[in-house]
């Protein structure tokens, strides 16, 4: 029903950004949550970022709040924009769509709260 691909992911220095893209190939229909999360080797998948459709109310992880921003410019794409990357940023980053995962307003950041995943985009921050 719902596909998602992301594109942006590439090889930076610490301190630099990179901004990914996430296109889905129907649009996302209203009410729904959209998220960025990211896994990196040996580690369990983390949410990073959610946007609510509804409201454009934003959720970060606290390990990248005031870093990354998540945004949305159509029913069909939105972004994550990546500032002061770090190492530990070091990651294979997915978008993912689900309904129903809001919670006062605001989308959940677990994984098991989406529907929807891309494919993923490697991003490597290196020292």
């Amino acid at each position: 029903q719902v596909r998602l691909v992301e594109s942006g992911g590439g090889s930076v220095q610490t301190g630099e950004f990179l901004r990914l893209t996430c296109t889905t190939s129907n649009d996302i229909r209203s009410r729904y949550c959209l998220g960025w999360f990211r896994q990196a080797p040996g580690k369990e998948r983390e949410g990073v970022a959610t946007f609510y459709t509804v409201t454009g109310v934003t959720n970060y992880a606290d390990s990248v709040k005031g870093r990354f921003t998540i945004s949305r410019d159509s029913a069909k794409t939105m972004y994550l924009q990546m500032s002061s990357l770090k190492p530990e940023d070091t990651a294979m980053y997915y978008c993912a769509a689900g309904a129903g995962t809001s919670v006062g307003g605001i989308c959940s950041l677990a994984t098991n709260a989406y529907t929807y995943w891309g494919q993923g985009t490697q991003v490597t921050v290196s020292s």
